[in-house]
């Protein structure tokens, strides 16, 4: 019988977790004495109670399984919802079938019994519902007898082409979910990462969530990098707030504004840039009057691009743009073309791109498209094919001193052509109102500042940037006598 918890997992045992399939772990589960628990399944079927059922010996393991698919049925149950394929109707279920499992068969079984309940709500495709099928996932347990609940609450995209599969895929997902929180939780990137054994690409998860005392010290944007590192979704979106959300919670039929930059660190040049664009952005007929969503993205490319930087330099650069009132979308991205693709599938509103004039460069050089068979006019055709448009701040010629705007930068042949189109056609625009003292500002520069111990920096970011820089003793930050202070 499996009877050790995850704390007393050693590593030759997380290497036979990755060896197990399926229907082993949903026997382990059922085998083990001290696990006993529930499943509340709506939309999907009872996908994830079959496993263990299936597998035998659901009698030690199961204590209920519960499909409440009529909607009456359901709000009965878990009170009315405004959506029932929901993070809220999720919590909803896990909160009322383990409070009424706890109360029923505490009295006789909770001094040696960790109790939990699975609960997911799903849409999955149909003869009315062609698209691909997505839903919210959970559970919710104690990690020992008597203890308090903690939770693993995840979003998933399930990417079969028949609804046949996508329930099989939904069933797996769900085994490997539950296994990981009794087996696994100690080692949460093990945990994730497991969640797709016997998958592949069949699912994108593109939220997850830890809570309670079984994940003390979690911080959830970390585990958000996680799922893009593993490349379970190709981005993850957190608030100002430093919530971790579903994207399409915030981003469903919204204009949105985004910049992409390493913002390591954010300066002035960084701040205005995006303000500007906003404000051209808001002005435009199609959004005036709606109040957009703005995004600072980030790639997670830089972590094999610079060994220097690792996960807790994402989340320190989060906090900072948190600080300033911006949303983060942490992605695998690297053209353009792709971060419009993503957006586009939450909404059909207008898309800004707030940018500097070198990344329009960037649009223009046959050696970012080697990939594509059509180099640079299949980038731009993806990019723009949509409601799409670049607002370019300029930039100094560090020779001439002169500046150049997008409309009138120098290109290598034949791309001004391109240029030109795109901004005829509304695509492509300058921005109009700058700062010109920002024009000298270069991130390299700044953070080289910093490590220097060099006063200078802190003119070149505002005064939130600059106070959390020394606080947070961030990007190799040095005092001025050239002592360096490490983050703690």
């Amino acid at each position: 019988m499996m009877t050790t918890r995850a704390a007393a997992k050693d590593s030759s045992t997380m290497d036979a977790d990755a060896s197990l399939t399926t229907q082993q772990k949903a026997l382990a589960l059922n085998l083990d004495p001290a696990t006993y628990g529930g499943f509340a399944e709506i939309g999907g079927g009872q996908e994830v109670a079959r496993w263990f059922f299936s597998v035998g010996s659901a009698a030690t393991g199961v204590a209920k399984a519960i499909s409440a698919y009529d909607m009456a049925v359901s709000d009965a149950l878990y009170g009315p919802a405004q959506r029932y394929v929901s993070r809220q109707r999720l919590e909803a279920m896990l909160e009322h079938e383990l409070t009424q499992l706890i109360q029923q068969l505490g009295p006789r079984r909770g001094d040696t019994t960790t109790f939990f309940v699975f609960a997911n709500t799903v849409a999955t495709r149909s003869h009315g519902r062609v698209e691909n099928g997505h839903g919210w996932m959970g559970v919710r347990f104690q990690a020992r007898p008597h203890d308090s609940p903690s939770e693993i609450v995840l979003h998933v995209h399930l990417l079969d082409e028949s609804a046949l599969h996508e329930k099989e895929a939904l069933g797996i997902l769900g085994v490997n979910l539950l296994y990981g929180a009794f087996y696994q939780r100690a080692t949460p990137g093990v945990l994730i990462g497991a969640l797709v054994d016997d998958l592949s690409r069949r699912v994108e998860i593109d939220m997850i969530s830890f809570a309670g005392p079984a994940f003390a010290g979690i911080d959830n944007r970390l585990m958000a990098l996680q799922l893009v590192q593993h490349g379970l979704t190709d981005a993850a979106m957190f608030r100002a707030t430093g919530d971790v959300v579903q994207p399409s919670d915030v981003l469903h039929r919204k204009p949105i504004l985004i910049e992409r930059g390493s913002f390591r660190p954010a300066t002035k040049l960084t701040l205005d840039l995006l303000e500007q664009a906003r404000q051209q952005f808001v002005d435009e007929p199609t959004v005036r009057g709606q109040e957009p969503v703005v995004l600072a993205e980030m790639t997670l490319r830089s972590l094999s691009d610079s060994p220097d930087v690792g996960h807790l330099d994402f989340l320190a650069r989060a906090d900072i743009l948190g600080a300033l009132g911006l949303d983060v979308l942490i992605s695998r991205f690297e053209p353009y073309y792709q971060v419009a693709e993503y957006l586009a599938r939450y909404t059909d509103r207008p898309i800004g791109m707030a940018v500097g004039l070198p990344s329009v460069r960037q649009i223009a050089d046959e050696k970012y498209f080697t990939d594509l068979p059509g180099g640079v006019l299949e980038s731009a055709g993806r990019l723009f094919r949509r409601s799409v448009k670049m607002y370019v701040y300029p930039t100094r010629d560090p020779a001439t001193r002169q500046i150049h705007s997008v409309d009138r930068a120098p290109l290598s042949p034949p791309w001004p052509h391109l240029r030109d189109l795109l901004i005829e056609i509304g695509r492509i625009e300058p921005i109009r109102h700058y700062d010109e003292t920002y024009l000298s500002i270069h991130t390299p520069d700044v953070r080289h500042r910093i490590e220097t111990g060099d006063p200078s920096w802190e003119e070149m970011v505002s005064p939130v940037v600059a106070d959390m820089i020394k606080t947070k003793k961030l990007f190799g930050y040095r005092t001025t006598d050239g002592r360096q202070q490490v983050a703690r």
